[in-house]
């Protein structure tokens, strides 16, 4: 059964982050809430965690993985990003955006598009999982909560615990975060290309 953390979503409790983030260093499964709408998330480098989200998830391997970072310093180590979309990205973070870019060597290989080498990347606004991520000190390997067959993403903390509650070592709870998932643009080309419209404006990658 999973652990279901209450926490409060301006002031979060550091007991409580620190409890989460311990979890997730153990190798745990977590739900959390973003600000757009609750993600899978996972250590860096926890193989079995990627094989879990798949599983939940039904994704194959062209399934890009998003690194959720604390700040734009903390994501320019894990992707290349090249003059020309430098001040893009920059100007888009933090925000409801999730970026496909050539990635490092410090990301690992299993987390990559196959072909293109690439990763997606995010930087949140969400008070709870920038709290989490300070305490972590490093970034979370994360997927949307999006469930196959559903028209729309859960929204509630206590929805997900019984729903996947012997799939997940932990859901943080934190209200309603919203069901709009992030914008996905691929900027590892010429061009930008919106992948996914979702809750962050589009007008700038057009």
């Amino acid at each position: 059964m999973a652990r279901y953390y209450d926490v409060h979503p301006e002031n979060p409790q550091p007991r409580i982050i620190g409890q989460v983030a311990d979890l997730i260093r153990g190798g745990g499964l977590v739900a959390y809430p973003t600000d757009s709408c609750y993600a899978l998330g996972i250590q860096l480098g926890n193989q079995d965690g990627l094989d879990r989200i798949r599983q939940i998830r039904h994704l194959d391997d062209r399934h890009h993985f998003t690194l959720v970072c604390r700040d734009f310093a903390q994501l320019g180590q894990f992707v290349q990003i090249s003059n020309s979309v430098f001040r893009l990205v920059k100007a888009s973070t933090p925000g409801s955006y999730t970026f496909i870019l050539p990635a490092t060597r410090e990301v690992p290989r299993r987390m990559l598009h196959p072909r293109k080498r690439t990763v997606g990347v995010r930087v949140p606004r969400h008070t709870v999982t920038q709290a989490l991520l300070a305490e972590l000190g490093e970034p979370l390997v994360s997927s949307t909560l999006a469930l196959p067959g559903d028209d729309e993403p859960m929204t509630q903390g206590w929805e997900i615990k019984e729903r996947l509650d012997h799939q997940l070592d932990a859901v943080v709870g934190a209200g309603d975060c919203g069901k709009e998932p992030t914008t996905v643009v691929d900027l590892s080309g010429s061009e930008p290309e919106i992948l996914r419209r979702g809750a962050g404006d589009v007008s700038r990658f057009e």
